[in-house]
């Protein structure tokens, strides 16, 4: 059906396909000072507005509004129509307390009394 429209409507419903997804997802690329948003999360990536950005590599962070939620390595992205599809090789989420160097053991007091 789309193929017997103008030109000019079918690059309006396009748009507006565009901003609806992007005002459902809260979610944000920042790659060094850019920020872009994300449209979809796949299983093993995302997607972003091809026509924002061309190319997308290497060590990024992603945020939930202004909470960073994780720090990802992409390995590839291509454009799959108006879409860029970036691939994750790895996902790492970010705490917000230190690494433990040591296993806890479960029988350990949870605090201590004072004396009186």
């Amino acid at each position: 059906m789309s193929d017997f429209l103008p030109r000019a409507v079918r690059e309006e419903m396009e748009a507006a396909r565009k901003l609806g997804m992007r005002r459902k997802s809260r979610l944000r690329v920042m790659a060094g000072d850019d920020i872009y948003p994300i449209l979809r999360v796949l299983t093993d990536g995302f997607t972003l507005d091809a026509d924002e950005v061309a190319h997308l590599r290497g060590l990024i962070d992603i945020f939930d509004g202004s909470r960073h939620l994780s720090q990802c390595l992409i390995v590839a992205s291509e454009v799959e129509g108006h879409e860029l599809v970036c691939v994750m090789k790895r996902m790492t989420t970010v705490r917000d307390r230190p690494a433990l160097d040591y296993v806890r053991d479960e029988e350990a007091p949870q605090g201590y009394l004072p004396r009186l």
